[in-house]
Order: structure tokens, then sequence, then C-alpha cells
């Protein structure tokens, strides 16, 4: 069941994203990226899950940004970054749980004008579509699994937010 929602959400980002040139057909590999994801999630599962009664969209897309700053963090530093103990305290902590969007567009992303304002509608589309779905799930609140399709959701997010940012840094996977 939770494995089928989320290739669900999977399937329905890529072929958003993929209609809007963010993502290419074959989505980019990069496993240093991809490692961190479950030490991230752990550590922003707390402040996620707090966040998420009132502010969903923003608990949700907040680790597409995350994705999108690991990307870059790859791609920069990541003799340095890799060895950070906890990135996403690392993050947070910038400007706060509130403000890290901001922070990470500006700080890190280094985006502004129309490249800033049309990401944070992307990734809020993102954040939007994927808690439509969940919640057509119909799961009751507050169970096993209603933990588990949130964390599906903040997976496929923290994916798709490295492999837009992937993409952005002119990183694309092709047939040899």
């Amino acid at each position: 069941m939770i494995e089928q929602f989320e290739d669900k959400l999977h399937n329905d980002l890529h072929q958003y994203l993929l209609s809007m040139k963010e993502v290419d057909e074959r989505l980019p590999e990069c496993p240093d990226v991809e490692g961190k994801w479950e030490e991230i999630a752990k550590a922003y599962i707390p402040d996620g899950i707090h966040e998420f009664q009132d502010f969903p969209s923003a608990s949700l897309g907040w680790m597409m940004y995350i994705g999108m700053a690991v990307a870059k963090f790859w791609d920069e530093e990541w003799d340095i970054y890799s060895k950070i103990n906890d990135l996403y305290a690392y993050m947070r902590d910038k400007r706060g749980y509130d403000a890290m969007d901001e922070y990470i567009r500006e700080d890190v992303l280094q985006l502004q004008g129309t490249d800033y304002t049309a990401l944070e509608k992307r990734v809020g589309e993102c954040a939007s579509r994927v808690y439509n779905a969940l919640l057509h799930q119909n799961i009751e609140p507050g169970t096993k699994e209603a933990f588990n399709a949130y964390v599906s959701c903040l997976h496929q997010l923290y994916l798709f937010g490295a492999a837009m940012q992937l993409n952005r840094m002119d990183y694309h996977m092709t047939k040899m």
C-alpha cells in the first residue's frame, strides 16, 4: 500500500516536473545526496510533523528545498558539507524553520527576482500536489500508516528537489 502510494507520488511529480522542463525523462543518480536522506529525515520529522497540522504545504515543501540545497552542497563543497553531523539543523538554524525556504533560495541557491519567485511557486505546486494525494488516501491521522505516508511524501519531495537542482546545474542522464 505505502509502496504503491510512493510510486504514485513519484510518477505524478515526475510527469509534472517533466512538463515544466524542470527534470529530464531519466532522473539523475546521485548516491551521495540520496545517502543523506535517512539522516535528514530523522532530524526533520519532529519539526515537519509539528508544522503539518497548520502548514501542510510548508511542512512538505521545505523538504523539497532541502533536497535542492543538499544537491547544491554536493556540487560545490561536498568534502565539507558531507562531514556536517546534522545537515538539516545546519540549514534550519541559519534563520529558523519558518524562513528556511528563504535561506535556501537566497543563500544556498543564490536566486533572486523572477527565478526566486518561480521556484517558490513550483515548490508550492509540488507540495500541494503531494498533500492532495495524501488527503485522497483517506488514512486515519495519527496512525502508523499516516506517519509512513507522510514520510513517503517527504522522501519523494527530497528526491525531486535534488533532481531539479541537479538539472539546473546541467547534470543530465543520457543513454550511452
